[in-house]
């Protein structure tokens, strides 16, 4: 009987492995020739799709992922790649507010207010891309965060009619970023779950025009 648990826990371990596996290569090459470093090379859109996350860790200390998300919108929008930016993030209760904090930074760095759009039911990618879409009206969208985040944004967005490029932010190192990379793999086996069964956002709502 323990033999075959054992092998049950085995198959069960490897084809989770598998899994994870193939579900990143797809990701990957989905987003291969898609995602761009330089603001010469990418292609223009009307909208930055910026997605969120928090602006200090549970120590504190500043976010490198926030900061470097807010400085890669920036340069994209004094490029003159993108004429709006739409932030989205977690609104989830009152005390915490992805979207304003990012909002606030981005005009203190320069960035107008009427450029800046605001979803707060970002709640996760697949609630970013597909709101972008169904709430803002856009099929065509630059999404700008790390590279490993944008590659699957873009999956998502070619899973939902939403015509994708992404804009890499700078990548954080370290024993964080090693973590971070770890819970992508994951997260991207979560994502493909949630399309084959069809998860769709939290929230969606009365459209927002941007313009």
């Amino acid at each position: 009987m323990i033999r075959r648990y054992l092998k049950i826990g085995l198959l069960a371990a490897v084809l989770v492995c598998i899994g994870i596996v193939v579900t990143n290569e797809l990701v990957e090459q989905s987003a291969k020739d898609r995602v761009f470093n330089s603001t010469r090379e990418i292609p223009s859109n009307k909208v930055g799709l910026l997605l969120g996350t928090a602006k200090y860790l549970g120590n504190g200390h500043k976010n490198l992922y926030y900061l470097y998300r807010i400085d890669a919108a920036v340069r994209l929008y004094k490029a003159g790649k993108i004429k709006y930016i739409l932030v989205s993030g977690d609104n989830g209760n009152k005390n915490y507010d992805e979207p304003t904090d990012i909002k606030n930074d981005l005009m203190a760095k320069g960035v107008p207010e009427d450029r800046i759009y605001l979803d707060y039911a970002g709640f996760r990618t697949l609630d970013s891309v597909v709101r972008s879409k169904e709430i803002f009206g856009q099929k065509k969208v630059t999404v700008i965060s790390q590279q490993f985040h944008n590659e699957r944004a873009i999956f998502i967005a070619n899973m939902k009619g939403v015509e994708a490029v992404g804009y890499n932010a700078k990548d954080v190192g370290g024993k964080f970023g090693l973590r971070v990379k770890i819970r992508e793999r994951l997260a991207r086996v979560k994502m493909m779950l949630d399309l084959i069964f069809g998860k769709e956002p939290k929230f969606l709502g009365e459209k927002i025009q941007i313009s």
